[in-house]
């Protein structure tokens, strides 16, 4: 009966970028856009600091920086993956500003991006934001307008 009268916590993720909103279906990579990996959105950056989405433990960097993950204190995975095919770069363009287990407030600098050379190498600058353990969301609502809160997500716990 106590359980009744839980809170359900939520979470507000922001965008890891100042740019334009996008839905990830729109997302030119079939593992995000079918949603293979998660559900979220998606953003298209005008700025070059990858900041992190929200509170927690910088729980992954890929070896070539495109791409990071962090965890909520409730467990919530969110995955920030700079460009597409941008792994190819082998990290040309990418500069790790923390490292794997730091605990990070939202709007902390995570990865300094040369978006001018990702361009020049013909890859695309799009980044999806991902919730990668959609089994513990219970809701998840996405925002295409304030960068602030581009999700909120409810968990299950």
């Amino acid at each position: 009966m106590i359980s009744l009268f839980r809170k359900n916590k939520e979470i507000v993720v922001k965008s890891p970028f100042e740019g334009e909103i996008v839905d990830i279906v729109k997302v030119q990579d079939p593992t995000f856009s079918s949603k293979l990996l998660g559900d979220g959105v998606a953003v298209i950056p005008s700025s070059n600091i990858a900041l992190a989405p929200c509170d927690g433990k910088i729980t992954q960097i890929f070896y070539t920086n495109h791409a990071f993950s962090i965890t909520t204190e409730n467990g919530l995975e969110v995955l920030v993956h700079i460009g597409l095919d941008t792994v190819n770069l082998k990290g040309e363009g990418f500069k790790r500003l923390v490292e794997v287990g730091s605990i990070v407030k939202k709007g902390r600098a995570i990865i300094e991006v040369d978006f001018d050379y990702i361009k020049s190498m013909g890859k695309d600058t799009i980044t999806p934001i991902v919730i990668t353990n959609m089994d513990i969301v219970k809701n998840m609502i996405k925002n295409y307008e304030d960068r602030e809160k581009i999700l909120r997500v409810k968990i299950k716990k």
